[in-house]
């Protein structure tokens, strides 16, 4: 009998320590939380505002507190994972709470639209101040150096690159939280490129074709503009613009050069150095050394 007695004591003592199970909530209640912010977990016990109770979280840390709060005062990564909670009082202590998972998100990227290798004097670029899942938030942002005409959104727009080794920093506001700075963005900016033309062959065969082949020795996303003169005198014609590959097929005879562009507004480089194609069979007055050449 005395055995019946305490199991059944346990047994009331266990459904009453389970009725109500802690909730783990975090205060404030931001939808990111972010590398340096100061955040606050609290243990929700319903209906036991008033006891004297201890606490246990996990994961258990050097630093693991036994009340109601688990405050962290400088967010890192380190602490992103699930936390869980649990309140003792005398010989009771109630079930574990379902985890609550804190993601800490690091502090915002700096990145380069478009992103080209390399960036040459006169372009126009974009900074942009990334945020890693805050994408739905409503952000006001700083920008570093910070002058008159500093954007508070999430683009830097450099109209004409001119200075190579600019550094910048951006950071973002929301309505009661605010991001650490950036890591440094350096932009390096080069001198303006000259692009370079070659020809398969210098001369046009007979019902034939011959290619030219126009680059830039740097950096990429450039389209390609061809220029033809019939004469040294003459004046150049533009033949083909735009083309996406620096690739083409000619069958005319004459002084030939390119160039390359990308962006919005078009960026160009300098003209290449101009290439002579011959057509057999036929008279050209193109000179070369002040003579003319029958081919």
């Amino acid at each position: 009998q005395a055995y019946a007695s305490t199991f059944i004591l346990l047994l009331l003592i266990k459904l009453l320590i389970k009725t109500e199970l802690p909730t783990v909530t975090l205060q404030p209640n931001w939808p990111q939380i972010f590398r340096g912010e100061k955040v606050t977990l609290r243990c929700e016990i319903h209906g036991n505002r008033g006891a004297q109770l201890k606490y246990e979280w996990k994961p258990d840390k050097q630093n693991s507190p036994t009340s109601s709060e688990y405050r962290i005062n400088t967010a890192t990564e380190s602490y992103s994972g699930e936390y869980s909670c649990r309140a003792r009082r005398d010989y009771q202590i109630t079930d574990w709470s379902d985890a609550f998972r804190l993601t800490v998100e690091g502090e915002p990227i700096v990145t380069l639209q478009p992103n080209w290798p390399q960036i040459f004097r006169g372009e126009k670029v974009t900074l942009r101040c990334e945020i890693h899942g805050g994408g739905g938030a409503q952000w006001t942002y700083e920008w570093r150096p910070t002058s008159s005409n500093s954007p508070t959104s999430s683009e830097y727009w450099i109209n004409t690159a001119t200075e190579s080794g600019d550094r910048y920093w951006c950071r973002a506001r929301g309505d009661y939280h605010i991001t650490a700075w950036s890591d440094v963005f350096r932009l390096t900016v080069r001198d303006k490129p000259t692009a370079s033309l070659t020809a398969g062959d210098e001369i046009i065969p007979l019902g034939g074709s011959v290619t030219l082949t126009c680059s830039v020795s740097s950096s990429t996303g450039w389209k390609f503009d061809w220029f033809r003169q019939k004469s040294e005198s003459s004046g150049a014609q533009l033949i083909r613009n735009n083309e996406p590959h620096g690739v083409i097929s000619i069958s005319e005879g004459g002084l030939y050069s390119c160039r390359a562009g990308r962006g919005d507004p078009v960026f160009y480089t300098e003209n290449s150095s101009k290439v002579t194609i011959y057509k057999t069979g036929e008279f050209r007055s193109l000179l070369l050394n002040n003579k003319t050449r029958q081919v």
